[in-house]
């Protein structure tokens, strides 16, 4: 079946306190956002890659694919207000029966074997949700008041996230609504079991300054090659 690989960087990265959002900064001499469409690539040189980007990135983006020599083929999307409606106008461009992966583009150490493991799992059960445990205590929080929560009752969700174009498609021909978080639960709204499989520690989202530190690390334990 064919894949389709949807890469959301269309946020503005505010809590990096950056100039430009956090997918277009460096990571060793290269754009975060270049290392995780390669992730895809080395994956699967046949998936089709579509990348979203703000309306006021786009053309800064060509100029930077030019600047570093980046010839990964990929479709560039307008996005959206919300991630919601940015991968919403992602899905106008996957126009086959397909398994579609969407993944966060700040999320660069996505490994080929968690990949394809998605896809798989989206094969046989409509979709897959990676996911990784909980390892600290928690708390749950009411007002003034906190109590202890059962941590073995959570885990924590990543992407990418794969599911059946048919489904998916039907589960975003909605309105966004709040309780929206992720693509799993667009489409748990739409009446579908989230099928959840596990996850990789290493597999981060750069959100935070401190979380470039942790990138370096990882790039070079685990990509050392790149």
């Amino acid at each position: 079946m064919k894949h389709y690989a949807i890469i959301v960087a269309a946020g503005s990265g505010n809590r990096m306190n950056a100039d430009i959002p956090k997918q277009f900064m460096l990571l060793a001499s290269k754009p975060i956002l270049m290392h995780t469409i390669q992730r895809f690539f080395e994956a699967d040189p046949f998936v089709e890659i579509i990348v979203v980007v703000s309306k006021n990135e786009i053309d800064s983006w060509k100029k930077t694919c030019e600047q570093f020599s980046f010839t990964i083929p990929h479709l560039m999307q307008e996005g959206g207000e919300t991630r919601f409606h940015s991968v919403k106008k992602g899905l106008n461009a996957v126009n086959k029966k397909s398994i579609v992966a969407i993944h966060d583009g700040a999320r660069p150490f996505v490994n080929k074997t968690l990949i394809n493991r998605c896809f798989m799992e989206a094969e046989k059960h409509g979709n897959a949700v990676p996911a990784i445990p909980v390892n600290e205590s928690m708390r749950r929080v009411e007002g003034d008041h906190s109590e202890p929560a059962d941590r073995s009752a959570y885990v924590l969700i990543q992407t990418p996230q794969c599911f059946d174009s048919e489904i998916l498609k039907d589960a975003y021909d909605t309105d966004h609504k709040n309780i929206f978080t992720d693509d799993a639960s667009v489409v748990e709204f739409h009446g579908e079991t989230i099928h959840l499989i596990s996850g990789e520690r290493e597999n981060i989202k750069i959100t935070y300054p401190h979380d470039l530190i942790i990138a370096e690390s990882i790039l070079k334990k685990y990509f050392p090659e790149k």
